[in-house]
């Protein structure tokens, strides 16, 4: 049977949420943690994304975050399949990394956004792993970030938890507060009840009564759709690829006829195809291809290597 296709929208928020294959502790060491972090900084970057909490355990992670650009699946696919390159990679492993395709739950922006930070920031605390008065100082929950605004990179927001939470400031106070909450919340079932802590990973969608009605003729729309809307959804994809592949070509004065005529290991080609990987979630397939650049391993070894070693010019004319 066809697996179902992702609702995506323009500024659609998301509880983004998966396992170690076989529940297996991909996360065991701080290194992996790490690097993890790092594919969701260099994943913000090349999609826009912004994440409103997170957290990393052992065997799996929780990620509550906004898409303006429509661009869950194509973000997902890169994070996800970039680390479990670089996770096998280092440890000489194969195979797969996860237990099969992420869990991507539709959620409310107004009802359900806030709660599901205070889920993902309470997690070690439900785990057992550390007590709330210790939380500000886990390392692997944004609660720090929240606490600490010098931390926090341009992708993270926490202005969700803060506003639910009482409409708390931005502030030093504000933040205060805020942990006093977390800390109440952890001790008051009911209150954990009234916000749905229990429907947080489960079925698909998180939020109030109305949300859910409205998502449910959303998802009957998409039936039957699937393989249009797919089409659909990566010819917008590459319709970004495009756009800024013609931007860089400005950048450095050539002509888009200059793509056929040039060999394709130019090194102003792969400036070009090396400024695209970085900013989105381009495919070497698709390199390849609009770009003349021979087949997608080439590419692939070529940009790489190039990355390592770039010509400092043209890599600033491309800034």
């Amino acid at each position: 049977m066809a697996r179902p296709l992702r609702m995506e929208s323009e500024a659609g928020v998301y509880h983004v949420l998966n396992r170690g294959n076989y529940r297996a502790d991909i996360f065991r060491t701080e290194k992996a943690k790490a690097a993890f972090m790092k594919c969701l900084d260099e994943a913000c970057g090349k999609t826009g994304w912004q994440v409103h909490a997170w957290c990393i355990m052992s065997n799996h992670y929780h990620l509550a975050l906004s898409t303006p650009r429509a661009n869950l699946v194509d973000g997902m696919s890169w994070l996800q399949g970039t680390f479990s390159v670089r996770f096998n990679r280092l440890r000489n492993e194969h195979g797969h990394l996860f237990q099969g395709r992420y869990k991507s739950l539709v959620v409310d922006p107004d009802a359900g956004l806030g709660p599901l930070c205070h889920y993902i920031h309470l997690n070690p605390v439900r785990a057992r792993l550390c007590q709330c008065t210790e939380l500000p100082a886990w390392r692997w929950t944004s609660l720090g970030w929240l606490t600490v605004p010098k931390r926090r990179p341009a992708w993270y927001d926490p202005r969700p938890a803060l506003e639910q939470a009482g409409g708390l400031p931005d502030t030093p106070a504000g933040r205060r507060k805020y942990l006093e909450y977390l800390a109440w919340l952890s001790e008051d079932e009911p209150a954990r009840k009234k916000q749905r802590f229990d429907e947080m990973s489960q079925g698909w969608v998180i939020g109030g009564g109305e949300f859910a009605k409205a998502m449910v003729r959303e998802n009957r729309e998409l039936t039957g759709h699937g393989r249009r809307l797919a089409a659909e959804m990566q010819e917008a994809r590459e319709a970004v690829w495009q756009e800024e592949l013609a931007r860089l070509l400005r950048k450095l004065r050539r002509k888009p006829e200059e793509l056929i005529r040039t060999g394709k290991s130019a090194d102003w080609k792969l400036a070009i195809a090396a400024a695209l990987k970085e900013r989105t979630t381009v495919t070497n397939r698709w390199l390849a291809t609009a770009m003349h650049m021979g087949n997608l391993h080439e590419v692939s070894r070529k940009v790489n290597a190039w990355t390592r070693q770039p010509d400092v010019a043209l890599r600033k004319k491309l800034q």
